[in-house]
């Protein structure tokens, strides 16, 4: 009960104390901060010697974060680059936010089971073990769950792609150049396969070309049918018939997602079996286990 008290006291003293700092007339400006407007070399927030921001503190701790997230998901066995992942799902974070906000998840998750164990009075060896793997799973699901929406994409991806490999054909065929072909797709069209056309139209409007763009797009994926795709793409200026070697492809990709359908199917379909067989199983062990009992009873007695 005790424990409990002081904890309570803590945590409303550290939530009075940021409270009351927002206040104007609880909080006393710097003397720096009172001159500033009487001062134009002070208007730079560069040269102030103000109080460390949120951006400056984020800027230290950011490199720090980043060091130790990639050494630590290394161990972990997540050998793929982060700015990969990010970039692949289209994530409006880059690798040292998503790095300051895995630490923020670490530390929020460290600070809420210790505070858990000190009220509960739980043993010092439970305790410690609490206090070190809160952290480190916070850290290891955040992970896990970008890995989650990285696979995701590139499976939406695959899916989309026997469509998307049939519409670049038809519009090969039908006259197209192949940029206009990708940005009449990317413009037209909704889903995974369109928002990453999207990106390299914009590409290509930067000044790459169409084939170094599809090229950067394929090892982003890292999806071998967008591989195959992108390698039938860069016939576009030698081959003549380049509509029919792309609904040729289109036909290969549907296959693969026909047979991958396939065997999602007869993997299920497996699973079903498995509680369908516990369920027998029980039973009838059990019913076996009733005789032998009587049995080993009934000689160990007689």
């Amino acid at each position: 009960m005790i424990r409990l008290i002081v904890v309570s006291g803590l945590l409303f003293w550290c939530g009075t104390t940021l409270v009351l700092a927002e206040l104007r007339w609880f909080r006393r400006e710097p003397l720096v901060d009172r001159l500033r407007p009487y001062n134009p070399a002070l208007l730079d927030p560069a040269r102030s010697g103000t109080m460390m921001s949120v951006a400056s503190f984020r800027d230290v701790i950011g490199p720090i974060a980043m060091r130790g997230g990639t050494r630590l998901a290394r161990l972990f066995g997540v050998s793929e680059e982060l700015s990969l992942r990010l970039h692949r799902i289209h994530s409006s974070l880059d690798v040292q936010a998503f790095r300051v906000r895995q630490l923020g998840w670490s530390v929020a998750a460290f600070a809420l089971i210790a505070a858990t164990s000190i009220a509960l009075g739980l043993p010092a060896l439970l305790t410690l073990a609490a206090v070190a793997g809160a952290p480190l799973l916070a850290f290891l699901t955040t992970e896990q769950q970008l890995a989650k929406a990285s696979r995701s994409w590139q499976q939406r991806l695959f899916l989309e792609l026997p469509v998307v490999s049939e519409q670049l054909g038809m519009l090969l065929a039908a006259g197209f150049s192949l940029s206009g072909a990708l940005d009449r797709i990317a413009t037209r069209t909704q889903g995974a396969a369109a928002t990453d056309l999207q990106v390299v139209t914009q590409r290509i409007r930067q000044g790459l070309s169409d084939i170094d763009a599809l090229r950067e797009w394929a090892a982003i994926a890292r999806v071998d049918a967008v591989d195959r795709l992108v390698g039938v793409l860069a016939l576009n200026q030698e081959a003549a018939d380049l509509g029919k070697l792309i609904s040729e492809e289109a036909r290969a990709i549907r296959r693969d997602v026909q047979r991958q359908l396939i065997e999602t199917i007869e993997r299920r379909s497996q699973q079903v079996w498995i509680p369908v067989t516990v369920a027998t199983l029980v039973p009838g062990a059990l019913f076996l286990a009733v005789p032998f009992i009587e049995a080993m009873s009934f000689f160990t007695n007689g």
